[in-house]
């Protein structure tokens, strides 16, 4: 099937073919023909599948081919739950819409909102915004959600996670109750199905890969090793294999900044990319990674959301993660689009509770292995996992034992989230 096929106009097929797709995937194949009907969607794909093109190539075209107000106004919203997604979602957007005569923009937290506002006053057709931004010039009265046709919630299921229901739904109260809704997550959670239930009406339903489940195209390997030899393992596979853009997560902040100030003093490039980065800081590591004068990326799961890099060849698990679902989107950002990929996890004895909890999660034993000269000791006796919940209940908070309330995506810039106890769990980025 070509992307002709699907009923797209020639505009689009322009942009696309420029962009060099030919063949659409899965999830563009079935997402594509289910919004032009102008009904609501609720699918869910594994991260790199394709999903923004899925909702953004027919969004244009209903655009495109719709009445137009006389004055121009937002009637496409597409949510998301960082600024890195949402600048990719408009980048998108963008490329794809070139042949059309259609303005659209990309809002967000952690940067000065006037000329978020300029570019509001002249009017826009698609507005690609996080939540708490989108809500702050709302209330300032510099955004008409009033003629809103087409509702977008991107990866909904972060969105959930980092705490953002009580945003949207002041948004959605805003929104005209007729109205296009498209839901688009990596995974169907019963969360997600919860607020499905309540935002779709008779939804279109598109699961492309089988849920929790991770690519096959990505090679997945665990490394046993003791905790203090984690930097200078990682600093040897990277040398040994001639590793390039390689991206490691750590559980904290204050872990990503520690690990990259170690590989550049090891002659291995790396920058940390988390919450208290600046968006400039952010956008020049990210782009440096992009163009390959950055060797090594080291970011926090939040920070990383998002994260579009064609072909990324290898994702290091520096620390696994507390919460298993989120094994299964670090890994998703390699072997994207049917490219092979690398994912490596290095894992001291602390973590043996949460690589079991993972494998359950992904219904899979992860090949195990030892590098010669970082054997681990048989002996080592696991310890407390700095910021984790070893030895704490199920959904109990990471620090002082206490709950305590999240806040508003470290990405989004952001700290007006209402305070509420995490349900089931706490993460730390």
């Amino acid at each position: 099937m070509t992307f002709s096929e699907l009923g797209l106009r020639a505009e689009l097929l322009r942009a696309v073919e420029a962009q060099g797709y030919t063949t659409p995937t899965p999830i563009q194949r079935q997402a594509i023909p289910a919004v032009l009907e102008g009904g609501d969607l609720l699918a869910s794909a594994q991260t790199g599948t394709g999903k923004t093109a899925g909702f953004t190539l027919p969004m244009l075209q209903r655009l495109a081919t719709g009445p137009r107000p006389g004055k121009r106004q937002v009637r496409a919203l597409v949510l998301t739950p960082t600024r890195e997604l949402a600048a990719q979602v408009g980048e998108s957007v963008a490329d794809y819409g070139r042949h059309l005569t259609l303005r659209s923009h990309v809002i967000f937290g952690g940067v000065g909102q006037q000329p978020q506002v300029d570019a509001l006053r002249p009017g826009l057709d698609v507005l690609v915004a996080t939540p708490g931004r989108l809500l702050d010039l709302h209330q300032q009265g510099h955004v008409d959600l009033s003629r809103v046709e087409t509702l977008v919630l991107d990866e909904a299921d972060r969105m959930l996670d980092m705490g953002f229901i009580h945003d949207i739904k002041k948004i959605l109260r805003v929104l005209p109750a007729k109205r296009q809704n498209l839901l688009f997550s990596a995974t169907f959670s019963d969360e997600i199905q919860a607020l499905a239930g309540k935002l779709l009406d008779n939804p279109a339903k598109i699961e492309v890969a089988r849920r929790n489940t991770t690519a096959e195209t990505v090679d997945q390997a665990i490394y046993r090793v003791d905790r203090d030899k984690k930097r200078d393992l990682l600093a040897h596979l990277i040398t040994r294999h001639q590793w390039y853009q390689v991206l490691v997560f750590t559980r904290t902040k204050h872990g990503a900044n520690r690990l990259a100030e170690q590989l550049s003093k090891q002659a291995i490039p790396a920058m940390a990319i988390h919450g208290n980065k600046s968006q400039s800081a952010r956008t020049r590591a990210l782009a440096a990674f992009k163009s390959g004068e950055l060797q090594v990326l080291v970011a926090t799961d939040i920070a990383a959301r998002g994260l579009d890099i064609n072909e990324l060849p290898h994702v290091v698990n520096f620390e696994l993660p507390n919460v298993a679902e989120d094994y299964v989107h670090r890994i998703g950002r390699t072997g994207r689009a049917g490219s092979d990929g690398q994912a490596v996890s290095l894992v001291c004895v602390d973590e043996h509770g949460l690589l079991k909890g993972i494998e359950r999660l992904i219904k899979r034993d992860l090949e195990k292995r030892i590098e010669p000269g970082f054997e681990p000791d048989p002996n080592a006796r696991p310890e407390p996992i700095e910021n984790g919940r070893r030895g704490q209940p199920r959904g109990a908070q990471e620090t002082r034992g206490r709950q305590a309330p999240p806040r508003r995506s470290e990405s989004d810039g952001e700290s007006r989230a209402p305070r509420r106890r995490r349900r089931t769990r706490a993460r730390q980025a």
